[in-house]
């Protein structure tokens, strides 16, 4: 019978073609993409782009009469393949429209504008999945015969999770940074006096100058090698996975800030960090045999005697490094060794050119102090990431900027010559260099005043606790003053509180200890943020984020302020901030084992992090998401980008998709319509 029905369709589609035109009709495209969720788990995405004025039919096709003619539904076919098994059948992901379709006066399934569907899959071992869509389209008078699209997913077992650019850029700022400190730490006291005395270990007379610039550039190699070498160790021992925990939980962090105040107490002068002689003394017989195994050792023994210096330096860079992802180590040594090799290298190469260094002194020191206090600083954040993930309250914006200024105003003073350590020379007058640096250290501590009053200092939002975190913030307190006025003069006397309802919806869920930024009102929670969007009939804005994410600080000072994206957050979507870090436990009812790692969830962030991965396929942060009543997304996410307009673009496409879908929802055909 089911042949009977397709000979028929086929007949009627193809008098339907030749009556209404002669042109081979193509109203449907097809692409696909395969997206990696983790090591072996996968989802191939097809999407299907209709031109107007036609529709594609569903996946099912539903009638109530068996013998009735109906179109060839949509069908996914996958050639045979051991290696692949398939998790439950394909999921249509688009918004489904059931009406009357005149082509076969029934009530029948389709989509218009776009068409997207979802088969998630795993593979035992990389491998490539082959197959074809069939599929049928119509418009309101005419039909194309089912057609065929072919695919070949690779499927590479093993790979990344697919990231962001976001991570891009940070990866490129860490390994500035970490070139930047291999530069600092030769201008260090273990270090810098260390380059001419080294230097001289490759001079051996004009005629065996070609042997000691091979045994100066093994030396230099040998440098970066043995820092690349700590990297990868580090990456070995903690790997990716110990990220996570390292990022979020208060044990790393405090312990982080803590090492971070001890190296700063380590340039001060209060102690030494050093290694045990035995194994600088080991070195430098090696090094002692000359040749090429001589060039190592010699360069092994540089990195052990001047560990005292570049110790905290590494120590510092490589605690940063394990936040990131595995290649961070790796790669933040190896720049940091190379900025460190270059100049033993290039005197060792031109002896001639090291009569042109500063002398050593008592500015050597100097050097280390101002790097102590540099420490001190940034291992405050550490700390801030702790106390925000736990909900602490002990690190404040307010105070997290009053120890910065405090730091820094000293920082200056001591430039000046006004402050001295155990080690450090006198300082009858200033130097031009002290003087400038002494002016940027101020500089930057009048700079930071005026956030001690809510001042947003874009430049560092990143980095500072959250601005909710501020008890005496002015911005927000003229802000609601000037709401209450609003409210005044329209006759009414509300006070604006932070914990007002959003538009009637309710008191949002876990809005006593978490907040969004500028003012915005919205949900902390998905279900309770879904019914509100219902309620107003409101697109859904997404904002998976987390307390240690600076990222996530950067976009909401420098994009969300913009007063074109605050006026769409605000007055077209519903916001629901997802953060994935958050330690606060649920209540023991909504604890739940995750269908995606089979972990039981019990904290806020575990929660939405799982919410993330196993919905959306998603594991970083910053990460938005627009979606319409039925949970599904709207447009493509948006990820970390500074450009407001790429931000605004973003939202007013996902409000405009919104507006389409809402309007679909009308019929599409009337009898004996127009």
């Amino acid at each position: 019978m089911k042949t009977v029905k397709i000979l028929i369709s086929l007949l009627l589609f193809t008098s339907f073609t030749l009556f209404s035109n002669a042109q081979v009709e193509e109203p449907v495209k097809w692409n696909y993409e395969v997206n990696q969720i983790n090591d072996n788990e996968f989802e191939i995405v097809f999407k299907a782009k209709i031109e107007k004025k036609w529709h594609l039919y569903s996946t099912v096709v539903p009638t109530d009469d068996p013998d009735a003619m109906t179109p060839v539904p949509t069908s996914f076919n996958f050639e045979e393949n051991p290696d692949v098994e398939f998790i439950g059948k394909i999921v249509e992901k688009s918004k489904v429209i059931k009406q009357f379709d005149p082509n076969f006066e029934l009530d029948l399934s389709f989509f218009i504008d776009e068409a997207i569907f979802i088969q998630k899959i795993t593979a035992k071992k990389t491998t490539s999945l082959k197959g074809y869509v069939e599929f049928m389209a119509c418009n309101d008078v005419s039909c194309i015969p089912p057609a065929e699209f072919e695919f070949t997913a690779d499927l590479q077992v093993g790979e990344e999770v697919a990231a962001t650019k976001a991570p891009e850029k940070s990866l490129f700022g860490f390994l500035l940074v970490a070139f930047l400190a291999g530069l600092a730490a030769l201008i260090t006291p273990c270090v810098f006096p260390m380059i001419p005395m080294t230097v001289s270990f490759f001079l051996h007379g004009e005629e065996e100058k070609r042997k000691s610039i091979r045994n100066a550039l093994i030396f230099g190699l040998s440098i970066i090698l043995i820092y690349t070498t700590i990297g990868s160790l580090i990456a070995i021992l903690f790997g990716a996975d110990f990220a996570n925990w390292v990022s979020t939980h208060w044990l790393p962090n405090v312990l982080f800030f803590l090492i971070f105040v001890f190296f700063a107490f380590s340039f001060f002068g209060m102690f030494e960090i050093t290694l045990p002689s035995w194994m600088v003394n080991k070195a430098d017989r090696q090094a002692d045999k000359g040749g090429i195994s001589g060039s190592f050792f010699m360069a092994l023994t540089t990195v052990l005697v001047s560990f005292s210096c570049t110790g905290p330096i590494v120590g510092a860079l490589l605690v940063e490094s394990v936040e990131g992802n595995m290649l961070k180590p790796i790669l933040g040594m190896l720049s940091f060794g190379i900025a460190f090799a270059i100049p033993f290298t290039f005197f060792a190469i031109f002896p001639k050119m090291l009569s042109n260094m500063p002398k050593s002194g008592g500015w050597l020191n100097s050097v280390k102090v101002v790097l102590g206090f540099l420490e001190l600083a940034l291992g405050l954040k550490f700390l801030s990431i702790a106390d925000q993930t736990y909900h602490w309250g002990i690190l404040d914006r307010e105070v997290y900027l009053a120890i910065w200024i405090v730091i820094f105003v000293l920082l200056g003073i001591y430039l000046l010559g006004k402050i001295k350590f155990s080690h450090d020379s006198d300082v009858p007058h200033v130097s031009v260099p002290r003087l400038m640096l002494a002016i940027i250290s101020f500089t930057f501590a009048i700079y930071l005043f005026p956030g001690l009053f809510g001042a947003p200092l874009k430049a560092l939002s990143g980095y500072l606790p959250p601005q909710h975190t501020h008890d005496f913030d002015l911005n927000d307190i003229i802000r609601k003053n000037t709401q209450l006025i609003i409210e005044e003069n329209n006759g009414t006397e509300k006070a604006v509180v932070e914990e007002q309802t959003v538009a009637d919806c309710g008191t949002p869920k876990y809005g006593d200890f978490l907040h969004l930024p500028h003012g915005l009102m919205g949900y902390f929670d998905y279900d309770q943020g879904m019914e509100c969007a219902k309620m107003q009939n409101k697109p859904v804005f997404i904002d998976f984020t987390g307390h240690g994410c600076v990222n996530c600080r950067e976009m909401e000072a420098r994009v969300w302020s913009d007063p074109k994206v605050l006026h769409l957050l605000r007055e077209e979507f519903i916001v629901i901030a997802l953060y994935v870090d958050d330690k606060k436990t649920m209540d023991e009812e909504e604890w739940y084992v995750s269908k995606y790692d089979g972990k039981k969830k019990k904290t806020i962030g575990k929660k939405n992090a799982d919410f993330q991965i196993s919905k959306f396929g998603e594991n970083t942060q910053p990460n938005y998401v627009i979606l319409g009543h039925d949970g599904e997304k709207l447009v493509e996410p948006h990820y970390y980008d500074l450009n407001v307009e790429h931000f605004v673009d973003f939202l007013q496409s996902g409000l405009e998709e919104f507006k389409k879908q809402q309007s679909t929802e009308e019929p599409l055909f009337k009898l004996g319509g127009e």
